[in-house]
């Protein structure tokens, strides 16, 4: 069973910046395509960043492009976010999640950790 543990939400204020990992077991992770979601109050989840196997490839929503960073580390099998320049709307619920053939829907998810902008 493939299980993601993401880690490092918190309450950061407008500007500031915040790492967020993702640690997975139970699956081989070099394998693994990875992304990050999440799901603001009152509305859907929504993309925001992915990163391939190999992390050749990266691919961001265009609210958080420039600001964002995915990158993982196959020999600790985990995924970072690196946000930096946060703004209000990017509080939310942050989701990790694992696909196992990249474009492939993301079976495997994270139970989520918050992340609290102040404006």
């Amino acid at each position: 069973q493939v299980q993601l543990v993401e880690s490092g939400g918190k309450l950061v204020q407008a500007g500031g910046s915040l790492r967020l990992s993702c640690v997975v077991s139970g699956r081989t992770f070099s394998s693994l395509a990875m992304a990050w979601f999440r799901q603001a109050p009152g509305k859907e989840r929504e993309f925001v960043a992915s990163i391939s196997w190999s992390g050749g490839t990266t691919d961001y929503a265009d609210s958080v492009k420039g600001r964002f960073t995915i990158d993982r580390d196959n020999a600790r099998n985990k995924v970072d976010l690196q946000m930096n320049s946060l703004k209000h709307e990017d509080t939310a619920v942050y989701y990790c999640a694992a696909a196992e053939i990249e474009g492939a829907e993301y079976l495997y998810w994270g139970q989520g950790t918050q992340v609290t902008v102040s404006s």
